[in-house]
């Protein structure tokens, strides 16, 4: 997830001013959500928080496919209008989408409209209940590309924040060879990061000193 071109953008740490309610004071943390509620909200309560939810995973498996290209803010503003055009994310009925889903959607201009992206999401469904029924979930799937633990990194610096890393070049390789789509080592690092598998919140940050002390091994 990349914001605004550059996706390092995304990662630098500092102190920011509070956006409405959700800070009394300012609190040292990524730059990247800057004034804006939503994002702020996205930052402080879900990014770099571990998730094992499948319908969760799958909710950013489907979100950063749609990123590809954009900026973050723009895939959190139309999350709420994906998540009703999508069946609340339920991959059993996005797999099911035909021909007239697919126009459906396509007419609804409250989503990113793209007919690849759209495909894919659907394809990327059936490959997600097939890896379920063979690894009994997605989660179990998933997360063994991080040996099943979060990944704290150590950022210090903007300059040292990869856009991939050789666990994400594993997950992309074996996500590809099932068949997935949109699933670069790059997008896959994103949702690494959304997933909560890699803690990148530089270290000046007050939420990687939480998720490290709170999933700590």
């Amino acid at each position: 997830m990349k914001l605004p071109k550059s996706a390092k953008h995304r990662y630098l740490c500092s102190i920011v001013e509070p956006a409405h309610s959700f800070l009394m004071n300012p609190l040292e943390r990524c730059t990247w959500p800057g004034q804006h509620p939503l994002m702020i909200r996205y930052h402080d309560e879900e990014w770099g928080v571990p998730l094992h939810n499948d319908q969760k995973l799958f909710e950013f498996l489907v979100l950063d496919a749609f990123q590809a290209g954009l900026s973050w803010q723009i895939v959190l503003q139309k999350r709420e209008a994906f998540r009703k055009a999508f069946d609340g994310f339920d991959p059993e009925m996005i797999a099911a989408y035909d021909e007239n889903k697919i126009n459906e959607l396509l007419l609804n201009k409250d989503i990113i409209r793209n007919r690849l992206k759209i495909r894919a999401s659907i394809t990327n469904a059936q490959l997600f209940l097939k890896i379920v029924a063979e690894y009994g979930s997605f989660d179990r799937y998933i997360w063994q590309f991080t040996n099943h633990r979060t990944i704290h990194n150590h950022w210090q610096s903007i300059k040292e924040i990869p856009a991939r890393s050789a666990e994400s070049d594993d997950m992309s390789k074996a996500l590809t060879k099932e068949g997935f789509k949109f699933v670069g080592s790059t997008i896959c690092y994103a949702f690494m990061q959304a997933a909560g598998m890699v803690n990148d919140h530089l270290t000046t940050c007050y939420r990687h000193r939480e998720l490290k002390q709170a999933y700590a091994l």
